[in-house]
């Protein structure tokens, strides 16, 4: 008989994980002993602070990121196939968005494995329901491009997706979420409604939405933070 994969959420980086994590979630987690994971050294810190006496060196953990072979993905799955009941999880949040775990859950679904959802944090949702911008119609865009120029022309092509009505929703690492508020303030229009979700879930968070006009008097300081955008 086949096992099952439960997709596990995790903090968003903050260490009261009571607040986040439904307490039937953690019960799951703690009973695991297999996982497929981002990083391996972040997935333990957070079983153990979750449970201090969480058996790490009784538990296996199979790595999955993006340089992991097709081939290899095909192998992690081979414990579950046997039998064996198996948690992903991502380095924070939900896995399955902007995450590699999306590639096991599809291979998964191929070879007939049930993969069972479990509630917790997704950064991009709660900075979309926090927002006050349209939840009825978005769009997740992922990273934006590095460079400069090709920064700021896709943010003009989400402007303009944005003004026909839908959200768009983008994030990025915290050592560029500055240059990421640069561009928007340099490329949008005056009118353009942005949110900036900071540190969702964490002490220091902070959620504002404003044109960009008004962010252009009050700038933001995100720098190093953990950042989704949102633009309207």
């Amino acid at each position: 008989m086949k096992g099952s994969i439960y997709l596990l959420p995790v903090t968003l980086g903050g260490k009261d994980f009571s607040q986040v994590i439904p307490s039937a979630v953690l019960d799951i987690t703690r009973e695991l002993r297999l996982f497929i994971v981002e990083d391996i050294r972040s997935a333990r810190r957070y079983l153990r602070l979750i449970d201090k006496q969480f058996p790490i060196n009784d538990t296996t953990f199979l790595e999955l990121n993006e340089h992991t072979s097709d081939k290899d993905v095909s192998a992690l799955l081979e414990p579950v196939l046997n039998g064996s009941d198996c948690g992903v999880m991502s380095e924070a949040g939900q896995p399955g968005i902007a995450d590699p775990g999306t590639r096991v859950v599809a291979l998964a679904h191929l070879k007939g494995i049930r993969v069972i959802p479990m509630s917790g944090p997704s950064s991009i949702i709660l900075a979309l329901i926090s927002s006050g911008l349209t939840g009825q119609q978005f769009t997740f865009n992922g990273y934006l491009p590095v460079k400069t120029e090709a920064r700021a022309a896709r943010v003009r092509e989400l402007e303009k997706k944005a003004g026909e009505g839908y959200t768009q929703i983008f994030m990025e690492t915290p050592y560029r979420a500055g240059k990421i508020a640069d561009t928007l303030l340099s490329v949008c229009k005056n009118d353009t409604l942005l949110c900036i979700a900071s540190d969702i879930t964490l002490e220091t968070e902070w959620i504002k939405t404003r044109r960009i006009v008004e962010w252009r008097r009050n700038p933001p300081e995100i720098d190093g933070k953990l950042v989704i955008f949102l633009l309207k």
